[in-house]
C-alpha cells in the first residue's frame, strides 16, 4: 500500500527527534552536574547540601554510587573483545546487521512510496533484529564513561536512525525503507571481526580489509541515499520531480561518480540528489585516487612477494637480508654478479621486510634472471622456511654503514643470525658488523662454526685496520685497497703515470690450488718459478701441519717451508685463466716452457714423484732465528690461538718470563702489551709542548663527544702494535680529540705502549702543533661516528674541515730533520726563499662522492657526474681512503673466505678468526699478562725499500721490476709486491708519488722508485758498510738494533731464464748466522738476523738460553735439527 507523506515524516522524525532530544537531555544532565560540583566546592556544605547529603542520604548514595561503577564495570567487561562473550555479541550484532541489510535490499525492489504490510515474512525479522540492536545499545550506554561522545560516535548513530522506526512501524502496523541503508556503515566494523576470527594476521592483510571496508560502507549508503531522495523527490515540490530508480541503479550511478566517468544514461534529477552530487564527487576523488589504487598494489603484492620461493632440484641460491634498499642491493649485485654472464648459475633471493620501491623493483627487474624479491623477515621462522633458508647455500645479511645508530643496527643483525642458526643450525651465514666489540656474540651461538664457512665481516675493524697500515706503510693502504676493488669504469688516462695506476687496478687477489709438482719445494723457489715461468705472483699459501692437521696462511715464508700437495696458493693476478696454470704446471712437460701462455694441461699420466723429508719452518724468538723439527714448527705457522695448543714440550721451551723493560707482548704473543695505564699519565698539555718533543710518531684526529658511538679505536692501534715490530720500531700515538669521548675509548687502549691523548680538535692549528705535528711520520684523520643527518654529502664534514686545516699547515725544512723518501715533500718556487714539506696526511671519508671537497677535478675522472673516489689523484697518492669497497668483501667471502682470511691478517697485523676468541677474553680485549711467545712475532710485514738507500742495492741488474724481484727473493727472502713512484720526476715540486700495484716482469724501474716488500721478521735493510747512511727513516719502522758481527757471503752465479743475462757472483754483508746477545732497554736477548737465500745454508746446532719460571736460573739446551732437503752451499 502507498505511503503518505505523514507517515514518512513519522518514520523520518523519529530518528531525528530522539536524537536531538537525547543529546540535549545529556547536555542539561552535564550542564547540572557540573554546577552541582562547582556549588559545592565553592559554597561548602550549605542548607541545601546538607538536606540532600544527611549520613542516612549519603551512604544510601555511596552504595548506589558502588553498585553503578561495579555493573557498569561488569557490562564493560562483558562487551570487551577481550572475554569470549563479548567477542560473541560484537560477531552476533555484526552478522544481524548484514541480515538487516540484506533485507533492505530485498525490500528495495518494492517503490520506495509505498509502505509493507506485516504480511510480508521479512518484517518481522527484520523487527527482531531490531530488539536485539536496543538491547545491545543500551548495555553500551551502560558501559560508556562518556555518554555524550558515545552519543555522538557512528555506530550509536546507525543505530538511534534505525531502532526508533521499528516501535513506528508497531504502532502504525506498517513498515516503510526510511534510513534503513545506514545499515551499510556497520560494514566498518569487518576488519575487526575478521581480526576476532583470525581470518587475517598480517597488516597487509588487515590494512587491505580496512580499505574495503571503507569502499563497500560509502558506495552502499551513498547508494541509499540516492535511492531514497530520487524516488521520493524534494519535499517542498510534494515529489513532482521523483523518478522511479532501483537500488542497483543508484549503485550504478555512486560507482560511476566515484570513477569519474558520469556516462550520463542514470542522473540524478532532484534537488536533494544533485546537490549530494556535487559533494560526494569531492570525497570520490580522494577515494578513486588513494583507496583503490592502494587496494590494488595491496593485493597484487601479496601475491608478487608473500609466495614462497620455489626450491628447484639442482638450482643453487643463495638468500640476502638486512639493510634491502638500492644503493645496498646496487653494490652487492655489482660485486655479487662480476663475472661474465653466462657463468653465475646462483640465484639470489631477497628477504625485505617491506615491500620493494618502484626504484628497487625497477633494478629487480634489470636483474630478473638472478634475483628474487620476498616480503618477509629473517626473525620470523615463517618467512625464513617461506624462502626455503634450510636449502640455501648461504644466507648474507647487509648492514647499513651510514644509520645513525650502529649499535641497534649491530644487534638487529646479531637477532637474525640467531634466528636463522636456530631455525636450521647448518645454514652458513655472513654477516656484516659495523663495530668491531659486538662480533664477541656471534662465536657464542651454539652452531656458530668457522670451518663451514660461518663469517663476519667487520666494517670498524677492517677499515680501521687499513689507516693505520697506511701509517706504517705510506701508500699502503691505496695498494691493499686496489686488490679489492673492481673498476668496470671506461677511463682513458692523458698522463703516463695514470695509464701505469690504471694498469695496477686490474689486479685482484686470487686463490689456486697449486699442482702436486711443487711438492717438496720451498716458497722462495715456487714463487720464482711461477713468476718467471707462468708471469704470476705467488705471496701466500695455507700451510697444513703433517702432524696436527692444523691449517694457517703464511705471508712469504721462508725457505725452510716446504710445499706440500694440494697446497692453496694466492696470487696478485689479472684473472682466474692466469692462475689456473699454477695448477697445470707439470715439471716434466713444462720443465723447458718460459712463455705463460703456452702452459696448460697436459696428458702427462706420470708425474715426478717427490720425496721430501719432514717439513720445517722458523721458529723465531724476539729477535733470535732458531731452527727446529717439524713436530715444533709446522704448530706454528702466525701464533694462531687453535695451534698454539699444539706447540711441542720443545717449543714451549721458548717461553720465559720476560725481564722488566724487554718487549712484554700479549697472551697471543701478537702484538705489544704493557700493565694498564691511568689515562691522567697520557694526558697531555697544550702549554707542555717542550716536555714531549714526538719525532717520526703518528697523529690520528678523532671526532667524537660524551654521547657519540665508539668508533673503537682498539682496531686502529692493534696493527700499529703488532709484536713483528720490536719495542724500539714502535712509534709514539697521539690521538687528538674530544677528552670525554676517549675517556671512553680508553678502557681499550690502556694495556698498548706509548699512546697519548692531546684533549683538542683537529680544527685549531695550535691543538696540532701542541702534537708537534711537523714531525709526524703520518697524521690520519678518523671519521667521525655517524649522526641523522639530512644529506650524505655532510656525514665528512668534521674530516674535510680538518683536512683542509692540516693540509695549509706549511713546515720548513730544516738541515737537521731528516726527511723520509716518501714525506720529503719540500718545494719552493724561488730558490732564495726556504723550502717547505705539506705534513703527510691519511683522510678517511664516510661517503666517497665527497672526494671533490678535499681535491679539485683533476683525477683520472674529470667529470663532475659520479665522481669516482679510486680514480682520484688522492687516491692513487694515499692520501685518502674509503671503506665503501668493503661491500664487495661479502661477495668474496661467500665464493672464497680465504681471501678475505688473507685481507684480515694484512690488516690487523696478523689476527685470525680463531685468534679473536682469545684475544676477548678480557673486558679490554687484552688479557692482563705479559709473554714472550715467539711464534707470534715469525711472520713477514709490509714496508717500503728505496732501491738505493737500503740493501735492494746490491741487487745486479736491477733495470726491470723482474730482476728486483727475483734478486731480492733470491738473496734476502724479500718479496717486491708493487711500487710508489714519483708522479713526475721533473714537474713535481711536492715530490707526489702513486701506487703501482704488481707492475709486469719487464716493467722499467727509476732510481727514485721504493718498492712495497713482504719483509721477513729480523731482516735488517739497511746497509751496513761504511759508506752508507744509517738514517732510521730509509725503510717504514726498520730501526738499527745494535752493532752486530756480519760475514761476507759470496753467491755464485745464477742464470736468468727471462732475461737470460748472468748475475755476478753477489757479495752483501748478511748477519751471521751465530746467535748474538744484545742488550734492548736494559735487558739481554739472544737474537739471530734473519739470512734467507736460495738456495738454503746449511743449519748449524745452535745453542739458546732460556730463563726458568720456576728455578729463576739460566741453562742452555742444545738442539740439533734435521739435515735440509735441498743441497747446501
Amino acid at each position: 500500500m502507498a505511503c503518505s507523506i505523514e507517515i514518512q515524516t513519522a518514520f523520518i522524525l523519529s530518528s531525528f527527534v530522539t536524537f536531538f532530544v537525547g543529546l540535549l537531555i545529556l547536555f542539561i544532565f552535564r550542564l547540572i552536574w557540573r554546577t552541582i560540583k562547582k556549588w559545592q566546592n565553592i559554597k561548602g556544605t550549605g542548607i541545601i547540601l546538607e538536606l540532600l547529603l544527611r549520613k542516612s542520604t549519603g551512604n544510601k548514595h555511596l552504595k548506589s554510587l558502588h553498585f553503578h561503577g561495579v555493573f557498569r564495570n561488569r557490562i564493560e567487561m562483558l562487551l570487551s573483545a577481550q572475554t569470549f562473550v563479548g567477542q560473541v555479541l560484537m560477531i552476533l550484532v555484526f552478522v544481524l546487521s548484514i541480515g538487516s541489510l540484506i533485507i533492505y535490499f530485498i525490500n528495495s525492489s518494492d517503490p520506495v512510496g509505498s509502505c509493507s504490510s506485516y504480511q510480508d515474512k521479512t518484517i518481522p525479522i527484520d523487527l527482531t533484529f531490531n530488539v536485539f540492536f536496543s538491547f545491545y545499545f543500551g548495555l553500551r550506554f551502560v558501559a560508556a564513561d562518556d555518554k555524550i561522545k558515545f552519543w555522538l560516535e557512528m555506530n550509536s548513530i546507525v543505530d538511534i536512525f534505525t531502532i526508533p522506526p521499528t516501535f513506528i512501524s508497531y504502532y502504525l502496523k506498517s513498515n516503510w525503507l526510511g534510513l534503513r541503508f545506514l545499515r551499510a556503515l556497520r560494514l566498518l566494523e569487518l576488519p575487526q571481526i575478521l581480526q576476532i576470527l583470525q581470518a587475517i594476521r598480517t597488516s597487509s592483510s588487515v590494512k587491505f580489509s580496512k580499505l574495503l571496508s571503507i569502499v563497500l560502507s560509502t558506495w552502499f549508503t551513498a547508494a541509499g541515499f540516492i535511492h531514497l531522495v530520487e524516488n521520493s523527490g524534494d519535499p517542498w515540490l510534494k515529489g513532482r520531480n521523483s523518478q522511479n530508480i532501483s537500488y542497483f541503479e543508484s549503485i550504478y550511478l555512486v560507482m560511476a561518480t566515484t570513477s569519474t566517468v558520469g556516462f550520463g544514461d542514470v542522473v540524478a534529477k532532484t534537488s536533494l540528489g544533485r546537490t549530494f552530487i556535487m559533494f560526494f564527487t569531492l570525497g570520490s576523488l580522494i577515494l578513486f585516487a588513494n583507496y583503490v589504487p592502494e587496494m590494488v598494489e595491496i593485493f597484487a603484492n601479496k601475491r608478487k612477494y608473500t609466495s614462497p620461493y620455489e626450491v628447484v632440484k639442482g638450482k643453487k641460491f643463495i638468500v640476502v637480508c638486512g639493510n634491502i634498499t638500492v644503493d645496498s642491493v646496487t653494490a652487492f649485485l655489482r660485486n655479487f654478479l662480476r663475472h661474465k654472464s653466462g657463468q653465475i648459475n646462483i640465484e639470489i633471493v631477497f628477504l625485505g621486510e617491506v615491500p620493494p620501491s618502484l626504484e628497487l623493483e625497477t633494478l629487480f627487474k634489470c636483474y630478473m634472471a638472478y634475483t628474487t624479491f620476498v616480503s618477509g623477515s629473517a626473525l620470523k621462522w615463517e618467512d625464513l622456511r617461506r624462502v626455503a633458508v634450510e636449502s640455501a647455500e648461504a644466507c648474507l645479511i647487509i648492514a647499513n654503514p651510514l644509520c645513525s645508530d650502529s649499535h641497534a643496527e649491530d644487534t638487529s643483525n646479531i637477532m637474525r643470525v640467531l634466528s636463522i642458526k636456530n631455525y636450521n643450525p647448518n645454514t652458513r651465514v655472513i654477516i656484516q658488523i659495523l663495530q668491531s666489540h659486538n662480533k664477541v656474540f656471534l662465536p657464542k651461538i651454539p652452531s656458530w662454526n668457522w670451518t663451514t664457512g660461518d663469517n663476519i665481516i667487520c666494517f670498524a675493524e677492517l677499515k680501521l685496520g687499513f689507516m693505520a697500515q697506511g701509517c706504517l706503510v705510506p701508500g699502503l693502504c691505496t695498494f691493499l685497497t686496489t686488490l679489492f676493488i673492481e673498476q668496470n669504469k671506461k677511463v682513458f688516462p692523458k698522463q703516463p703515470w695514470q695509464k701505469h695506476f690504471l694498469d695496477g687496478l686490474k689486479n685482484k687477489i686470487l686463490t689456486q690450488r697449486l699442482s702436486d709438482d711443487f711438492a717438496g719445494m720451498s716458497f722462495p723457489e715456487v714463487s720464482r718459478l711461477c713468476f718467471v715461468k707462468m708471469g704470476l705472483m705467488l705471496i701466500a699459501i695455507e700451510h697444513k701441519s703433517l702432524f696436527h692437521g692444523c691449517c694457517g696462511l703464511m705471508l712469504n715464508p721462508p725457505a725452510e717451508v716446504k710445499l706440500r700437495k694440494n697446497t692453496l696458493g694466492f696470487f696478485i693476478a689479472e684473472s682466474s685463466k692466469e692462475v689456473i696454470r699454477a695448477a697445470f704446471y707439470c715439471a716434466k712437460c713444462h720443465g723447458d716452457v718460459f712463455i705463460p701462455e703456452l702452459i696448460g694441461k697436459c696428458n702427462c699420466k706420470t708425474k715426478i714423484q717427490r720425496h721430501f723429508p719432514g717439513t720445517t719452518i722458523l721458529v723465531k724468538r724476539g729477535s733470535m732465528r732458531e731452527f727446529s723439527d717439524s713436530t715444533q714448527s709446522d704448530d706454528l705457522p702466525f701464533g694462531q690461538a687453535r695451534l698454539m695448543s699444539n706447540v711441542s714440550f720443545a717449543t714451549r721451551a721458548f717461553l720465559y718470563e720476560p725481564e722488566p723493560g724487554c718487549d712484554q707482548l700479549d697472551d697471543s704473543g701478537m702484538f705489544h702489551w704493557c700493565r694498564a695505564i691511568a689515562l691522567d699519565r697520557v694526558i697531555l698539555k697544550r702549554m707542555d709542548k717542550s716536555k714531549h718533543e714526538f719525532r717520526n710518531h703518528v697523529v690520528a684526529c678523532v671526532f667524537g663527544d660524551a654521547h657519540s658511538t665508539l668508533m673503537g679505536l682498539r682496531n686502529f692501534v692493534i696493527p700499529l702494535r703488532a709484536s713483528s715490530y720490536t719495542r724500539q720500531e714502535l712509534k709514539d700515538i697521539v690521538f687528538i680529540g674530544s677528552l670525554d669521548y676517549l675517556k671512553r675509548e680508553w678502557v681499550f687502549l690502556r694495556n698498548f705502549p706509548q699512546i697519548y691523548i692531546l684533549p683538542g680538535s683537529a680544527l685549531f692549528p695550535e691543538d696540532l702543533r701542541a702534537a708537534n705535528i711537523e714531525e709526524c711520520s703520518m697524521c690520519a684523520v678518523l671519521s667521525s661516528s655517524s649522526k641523522a643527518l639530512s644529506s650524505p654529502a655532510l656525514v665528512d664534514t668534521e674530516t674535510i674541515m680538518a683536512t683542509l686545516n692540516i693540509g695549509s699547515l706549511r713546515v720548513i725544512c730544516t738541515p737537521h730533520m731528516p726527511e723520509e723518501p716518501w714525506t720529503s715533500e719540500c718545494f719552493t718556487g724561488f730558490p732564495e726563499k726556504p723550502k717547505f714539506r705539506r705534513i703527510p696526511i691519511l683522510t678517511e671519508l664516510k661517503n666517497p662522492s665527497n672526494i671533490h671537497y678535499i681535491e679539485q677535478l683533476s683525477g683520472l675522472d674529470e667529470s663532475f657526474s659520479g665522481t669516482n673516489l679510486h680514480l682520484s689523484t688522492s687516491f692513487s697518492t694515499g692520501t685518502v681512503f674509503s671503506g665503501s669497497f668493503l661491500d664487495s668483501l661479502l661477495a668474496t667471502a661467500f665464493y672464497n673466505y680465504h681471501v678475505l682470511e688473507l685481507l684480515q691478517m694484512l690488516v690487523t697485523g696478523g689476527i685470525s678468526s680463531q685468534l679473536e676468541q682469545f684475544l676477548d677474553k678480557s673486558f679490554c680485549g687484552l688479557t692482563h699478562s705479559c709473554t714472550s711467545v715467539v711464534s707470534g712475532r715469525a711472520r713477514c710485514k709490509l714496508g717500503l725499500l728505496s732501491l738505493n738507500q737500503t740493501i735492494l742495492s746490491d741487487i745486479e741488474p736491477k733495470k726491470t721490476f723482474g730482476q728486483v724481484f727475483c734478486g731480492s727473493l733470491d738473496n734476502f727472502g724479500i718479496l717486491c709486491l708493487g711500487l710508489y713512484r714519483m708522479i713526475d720526476e721533473e714537474n713535481n715540486p711536492e715530490e707526489k708519488r702513486f701506487v703501482i700495484t704488481r707492475p709486469p716482469n719487464n716493467f722499467k724501474l727509476l732510481p727514485s722508485d721504493l718498492v712495497f716488500c713482504a719483509i721477513p721478521y729480523g731482516t735488517s735493510c739497511y746497509k751496513m758498510d761504511g759508506t752508507s747512511s744509517q738514517s732510521p727513516y730509509e725503510i717504514i719502522n726498520m730501526v738499527p738494533l745494535a752493532s752486530e758481527t756480519v760475514t761476507e757471503i759470496n753467491y755464485s752465479p745464477m742464470v736468468d731464464p727471462v732475461n737470460q743475462t748472468t748475475k755476478q757472483p753477489l757479495t752483501t754483508s748478511l748477519h751471521h748466522l751465530q746467535p748474538k746477545t744484545i742488550s734492548i732497554s736494559g735487558s739481554k736477548q739472544t737474537v739471530v738476523p734473519h739470512s734467507s737465500k736460495m738456495p738454503p745454508q746449511p743449519r748449524l746446532g745452535e745453542t739458546e738460553t732460556v730463563k726458568e719460571n720456576e728455578k729463576g736460573k739460566m741453562k742452555e739446551t742444545t738442539e740439533e735439527n734435521a739435515p735440509a732437503s735441498s743441497k747446501s752451499n
